[in-house]
C-alpha cells in the first residue's frame, strides 16, 4: 500500500512539474498558422488575445502584491524595461519549482523502498523555495546597479556635449536635444525619448529629466535639470558648470570603482589565507605522522 501511494504521489508531482515547465517554456507560435487565422484584407480582430504570462502575472500582483514579503522594485524594473507582472510570475514559478524539486528527487528513493521521513523533503523544499524566491530580487538589484553605472558613464559624455552645444550658441532645449541625438546606446535613447516627450507635451526639457530621475532613480539627472533651468531663467553661462559636473561625476565613478576593487581584494584575503594554511598542513602532515608512529 505504501509503495502504491508513493508511486501515485510521484506521478502526480511529476505531472505538475511537467506542466509548469511546459508553461514556462511555451514554444513560439507558428507564423503560417497565425497568417491563416488573419481575416482577409488585413482586418484586425476587435480584441487581440492577451499574453498569458501578463494575465497570470497581473492576477498574482493583484492578489499577492500587497503582502509584506512581496516587494516589487518598480524603479529598477522600469530601468531594466521589465514588467512587475513578469517579475512576480518569475518569483512564484521559481518558488514552486524549489518546493517541488526535493519531492521529485525523493520519489525514486521511495520507489526503491528506502525509508525517509516525510519532513525531510518538506523542509528541503521550503529552504530551496525560499532561496529561489529571493533570487529575482537580487538579480534585478544587481542588474539595475550595473545599468545605473553605465548610464552615469554615458551621462558624463552627454554633459560635455551639452556644454559644447551651449558654448556654440545653441539654446538650452536645442543643446540638450542635439547632444542626446549624438549617442546610440540605450542611455542616449532614454534621454531622446524623455526630450521627445517633453517636446510633444510642451514642457521644458529639464522637467522631463526630473521626471526621468523620479521614474528610474537617476540622481545625476536632477543636477543637470537644475543647471539647465538656471541657464534658461537667469541667462547664466553653463559651460563651466556642466564641465565641472561632468568631471565630478567621473571622479565619483572612479572612486566607486576603486572602492569596489578594494572590497573584492579584501574578500579574497580569507580564501588565500585558508589555502596557505591547508598547504602548510599538507606539508607538515608526513612529519607529524612519522613522529606519532615513533
Amino acid at each position: 500500500m505504501s509503495t502504491s501511494l508513493a508511486v501515485l504521489s510521484g506521478c502526480t508531482t511529476g505531472a505538475g512539474f511537467a506542466l509548469l515547465v511546459r508553461e514556462l517554456l511555451r514554444p513560439q507560435p507558428s507564423l503560417a498558422a497565425a497568417l491563416q487565422r488573419t481575416p482577409p484584407g488585413g482586418a484586425q480582430q476587435s480584441e487581440a488575445p492577451r499574453d498569458r504570462d501578463a494575465v497570470w502575472g497581473r492576477w498574482l500582483v493583484d492578489r499577492f502584491g500587497d503582502l509584506p514579503g512581496v516587494r516589487i522594485p518598480t524603479q529598477n524594473l522600469a530601468l531594466l524595461q521589465q514588467t512587475p507582472e513578469r517579475f512576480v510570475l518569475t518569483k512564484v514559478a521559481l518558488a514552486a519549482l524549489g518546493l517541488l524539486a526535493p519531492a521529485v528527487a525523493a520519489t525514486p528513493w521511495l520507489l526503491l523502498g528506502v525509508g525517509m521521513p516525510f519532513y525531510v523533503p518538506a523542509v528541503a523544499g521550503l529552504a530551496v523555495a525560499t532561496l529561489l524566491w529571493i533570487m529575482p530580487d537580487l538579480s534585478v538589484r544587481d542588474q539595475a546597479k550595473r545599468a545605473r553605472e553605465e548610464f552615469a558613464h554615458a551621462l558624463t559624455a552627454y554633459l560635455d556635449l551639452v556644454a559644447l552645444k551651449r558654448s556654440g550658441g545653441s539654446g538650452p532645449t536645442e543643446a540638450m536635444e542635439r547632444a542626446a541625438a549624438v549617442g546610440k546606446g540605450w542611455p542616449f535613447q532614454l534621454l531622446q525619448t524623455a526630450l521627445l516627450r517633453a517636446r510633444v507635451d510642451r514642457i521644458p526639457p529639464w522637467e522631463a529629466l526630473e521626471e526621468l530621475h523620479r521614474e528610474h532613480d537617476l540622481p545625476a539627472l536632477e543636477d543637470i535639470a537644475e543647471i539647465m533651468r538656471r541657464s534658461a531663467h537667469d541667462g547664466a553661462a553653463v559651460y563651466t558648470s556642466l564641465r565641472a559636473r561632468a568631471q565630478s561625476l567621473r571622479t565619483e565613478l572612479l572612486e566607486a570603482q576603486a572602492a569596489e576593487a578594494n572590497a573584492n581584494s579584501e574578500r579574497m584575503t580569507a580564501p588565500g589565507a585558508l589555502l596557505a594554511v591547508l598547504v602548510m598542513l599538507l606539508i607538515a602532515f608526513p612529519a607529524v605522522l612519522r613522529i606519532l608512529e615513533t
